[in-house]
């Protein structure tokens, strides 16, 4: 019986013997096929906007300056946003700022885009610091809303340059006599618009 178990004891001892080196082996062959860090492995390139494609190149306070990607060679088109919110958080409107060649009568322009359920006839009403309130006609409206198209002198970019906040007042539709407040911060606008580029496009 004792020579038995002891014939029994080594083969468990040689099974587990080549078990170990069939176990090294593999683990040789894995080391051996596994490339340094690095080798082989693609790591990417960056990925940017496409021409065409718009983008937001930085922000200035409570103003992004958005941009249009051009083709390789040519500079990139870059305007003035903000979304303006009623009391409530509420998103109402639209504020598109872009500058204009030099030469006419508007140093700037801005698209400002309302609701569709504005009453156009009573047109857009703007003033920066409460001082000399302008209105301006509604020019065309589509599925995004209606659109404003209004033009600024030099001397009226530099108030916006001098002021805090433009005050803007439209009025629904539904509610013909009542009206919609809405504010413009001017915080970041000149380090905004001294980054924005020029347009004949807008």
């Amino acid at each position: 019986m004792r020579s038995i178990l002891k014939s029994v004891f080594l083969a468990a001892l040689l099974m587990q013997s080549g078990v170990a080196t069939a176990q090294e082996a593999t683990n040789e062959g894995a080391e051996a096929e596994t490339p340094e860090i690095g080798d082989g492995l693609d790591l990417g390139e960056a990925v940017g906007p496409q021409p065409g494609e718009p983008y937001v190149r930085n922000t200035y306070d409570d103003w992004a300056l958005r941009c249009i990607k051009a083709p390789e060679g040519q500079p990139d088109a870059c305007n003035l946003y903000q979304l303006l919110v009623n009391e409530t958080g509420l998103a109402v409107a639209e504020f598109n700022f872009f500058r204009l060649p030099e030469g006419g009568r508007a140093e700037a322009g801005a698209n400002v885009v309302v609701p569709l359920e504005t009453l156009l006839t009573q047109q857009l009403t703007m003033s920066v610091d409460g001082a000399n309130p302008r209105r301006y006609p509604f020019t065309f409206c589509n599925a995004a809303g209606c659109v404003a198209r209004i033009g600024f002198t030099a001397e009226d970019v530099e108030s916006f340059k001098r002021g805090a906040t433009a005050r803007l007042r439209l009025v629904p539709a539904a509610a013909p006599t009542e009206e919609v407040i809405l504010t413009l911060s001017l915080s970041g606008f000149t380090a905004g618009y001294d980054a924005s580029s020029s347009t004949s496009n807008e």
